[in-house]
């Protein structure tokens, strides 16, 4: 088999990913099936407004927060799948070159899927363990009769069983139209990012040329920097205004949540680049390149991409919860009103800003240590 089980658990940014997707999706799947239990008792008429106030905001939480982490796992799941490919080149080559089929060959990687299971089996669980104080914050005025959680299949059902057989058969295709390519090329062995040769434009230094090709070498790594912006900016702005509607235990869920997907996206976009550009680096050194300038070629193409995604993130969070409040709540008594935090984005942008510049300079470091004498010792 050309892929091992301990291959699939390499890959923690799917793992976290889908956990932080089912123990959001879970909580609301179950929370709605439970208040169709007590749906008969329900005698007045605010109690109603908030019952439906309640489904509908089930229904859009899972619809928006499930949808775009299920896509971004795809992406992720993707780009795991190429890089292993890449790094194993001569193995899949040799296999090929030895009879096996690009089928045989693909249909190891179904253990990708693991990685789906564990992180949506983690988040189902952890979506247990929180449900029955979820229950009671969401029910705090008592404007509703009381519930308890009770066990439903279908979150099992919808968002582990059938979410790991998906990206399993995922895998498989996606290996598959990856492996269709010929044997001379994959026995030749590691294909990274490399500074493509490009075309000078006159009065365009070799070092902006450089940083576009490091764009260009692999675009994926941009929507992880953007998406991770992207998580950081709506879901710490989205605690403020949470925090600020008075439900203190969704607003804490979204900040952990936002936070550890912004930083574990984040690291797994910038070691990526950091890695496969640590020896165009140590060229440029060699050649009397700044370390200044190296990181300005490898990491400030970036830039951008962040600073897109803190954008995008701030009116998505804005637009969220003013639908929310103005729409699904319109006709709930003492809901107060929401307008934009113009504080709370100056204090998440600042942070950010810090965070972001500082990762950036610590993985610009890291990779100025790469020496010259280890690029010609690397076998690889």
């Amino acid at each position: 088999m050309a892929v091992g089980i301990k291959d699939s658990f390499k890959l923690l940014g799917i793992i976290i990913v889908s956990a932080c997707a089912v123990f959001v999706c879970t909580l609301f799947m179950n929370y709605n099936a439970d208040l169709q239990s007590i749906e008969e008792q329900i005698a007045t008429e605010q109690a109603r407004i908030f019952y439906d106030a309640l489904v509908m905001t089930g229904t859009v939480v899972v619809s928006v927060s499930g949808g775009s982490l299920l896509i971004t796992a795809a992406v992720m799941l993707a780009f795991y799948i190429k890089h292993y490919i890449d790094s194993h080149r001569k193995e899949l080559g040799i296999l090929k070159a030895l009879g096996y089929s690009d089928l045989s060959i693909a249909q190891g990687f179904w253990i990708f899927g693991l990685s789906v299971f564990t992180g949506t089996a983690l988040g189902l669980g952890g979506a247990y363990c929180l449900m029955p104080e979820f229950y009671r914050v969401q029910n705090e005025d008592k404007m509703l009769p009381a519930f308890k959680a009770e066990f439903h299949s279908e979150p099992a059902l919808f968002l582990v069983i059938l979410p790991t057989v998906l990206f399993a058969l995922l895998s498989v295709i996606y290996a598959l139209l990856k492996m269709k390519t010929p044997v001379l090329e994959l026995l030749k062995g590691k294909n990274g990012i490399k500074a493509k040769e490009v075309r000078l434009r006159e009065g365009l230094p070799f070092v902006k040329d450089m940083k576009n090709a490091v764009i260009r070498g692999r675009k994926s790594l941009v929507f992880f920097i953007g998406f991770a912006a992207f998580c950081y900016s709506a879901m710490v702005q989205m605690f403020f205004g949470m925090d600020t509607l008075g439900n203190e235990i969704i607003s804490a869920m979204v900040l952990l949540i936002g936070l550890v997907l912004a930083f574990t996206v984040l690291f797994i976009a910038v070691t990526s680049v950091v890695r496969a550009n640590g020896k165009n680096a140590a060229i440029m050194r060699a050649f009397g390149y700044s370390e200044k300038e190296c990181r300005y070629a490898v990491l400030k193409g970036y830039r951008p991409a962040a600073l897109a995604g803190f954008v995008i993130g701030t009116i998505y969070q804005y637009a969220l919860l003013k639908i929310m409040v103005t729409v699904v709540f319109a006709d709930v008594d003492n809901v107060p009103e929401f307008n934009f935090d113009f504080a709370a984005f100056v204090i998440t942008f600042i942070s950010f800003a810090v965070i972001y510049e500082l990762v950036m300079f610590f993985y610009g470091k890291k990779m100025g240590r790469l020496s010259l004498k280890e690029i010609m010792l690397d076998t690889e």
